[in-house]
């Protein structure tokens, strides 16, 4: 299901219209404005909602909908395909309990996909919020390169 998507622009989150359009404007647009998506646990239908859009490879795209991957980073084309694994210890039960976190990042999008109870992200997107120069896309640009 997607859980997030908004347009990061000078900084700021701001709510995110048609993705087509969004996505059209900001690959014209020079300043470092973003989209970010979030997904969790999502369906082959429910990804395909923004495969097309964001041209992402076929095969990390089976990867994102199968889960259970090895980590690692894979470049295809102009977009970065990450797969982090997390984990979550309970003191009281001496538990550990582990999630998937896969990011796909473009020139204009960060997609993002948990798999799990444990891969929150919510702290991170608070902290870009919260600190405007921290959410430029100019890093995710130099790694798309």
């Amino acid at each position: 299901m997607i859980v997030d998507q908004a347009v990061y622009r000078d900084g700021k989150r701001m709510s995110c219209g048609d993705l087509s359009d969004e996505l059209e404007r900001l690959a014209t647009s020079k300043a470092n404005d973003f989209l970010w998506i979030g997904l969790k646990d999502p369906t082959e239908r429910e990804f395909a909602l923004v495969q097309d859009e964001l041209r992402l490879h076929p095969l990390a795209v089976e990867d994102a909908i199968t889960g259970n991957q090895r980590t690692k980073i894979e470049l295809y084309d102009d977009t970065i395909f990450v797969v982090l694994k997390t984990l979550s210890y309970t003191e009281a039960t001496s538990q550990v309990e582990t999630g998937e976190i896969m990011l796909f990042v473009g020139p204009h999008f960060v997609l993002t996909v948990r798999r799990g109870e444990h891969s929150p992200l919510s702290a991170i997107r608070r902290s870009l919020e919260h600190t405007p120069s921290c959410s430029s896309t100019a890093r995710w640009r130099c790694c798309t390169r």
